[in-house]
């Protein structure tokens, strides 16, 4: 019995000294073409109140709690929520926004995990596809190292983006 507990105990050790040894911070990118112009994409990155027709996460709680502050939309505008288990609670503020190529978000969850990242849309004209990159970085505090050895953020976060990127896809080739 004894040898069992000593086991467990070296392999639990094991584990956690192998969470501590994962990167400080995590990066979860994608890319789409859309063929609409860049300022059509834009507007819809750009404004939360658009973010209904697109967002992954948006149809997952039709109660979800909204709040808009700020400005309408741009630098300064400001969505928070509060849903779910499957949406949790946070907000996000538009930081930079420079049209038609990029905006910059600072995202905070509160609930179930309190995190905060930086999300940055860019958006690069190819003929008559604008061509969108949606990436979100953060930093890996120890749990989320630990968490990280038995869940993929990337491809957890990642199915969410393809997901966002599709819908954006379908309302602005409209």
């Amino acid at each position: 019995m004894l040898d069992i507990i000593a086991v467990v105990g070296v392999l639990l050790v094991a584990l956690l000294v192998f969470a501590s040894t994962r990167p400080d911070s995590f990066t979860v990118q994608r890319r789409a073409g859309i063929k609409a112009p860049p300022e059509k994409v834009f507007a819809y990155i750009n404004d939360f109140h658009q973010w209904a027709q697109w967002s992954p996460w948006e149809k997952l709680d039709p109660a979800m709690k909204r709040t808009y502050s700020g400005t309408p939309d741009g630098v300064g505008a400001v969505y928070a929520w509060d849903g779910n288990k499957k949406v949790g609670a946070g907000g996000m503020e538009i930081t930079q926004s420079t049209a038609p190529s990029s905006i910059i978000l600072k995202l905070d969850f509160v609930r179930p995990f309190e995190g905060h990242n930086i999300t940055e849309f860019t958006l690069a004209t190819s003929g008559e596809t604008t061509e969108v990159t949606w990436t979100m970085r953060g930093p890996s505090p120890f749990m989320f190292k630990l968490m990280g050895i038995f869940m993929n953020l990337d491809k957890m976060i990642g199915k969410d983006f393809e997901t966002g990127l599709g819908n954006l896809k379908a309302v602005a080739e409209q």
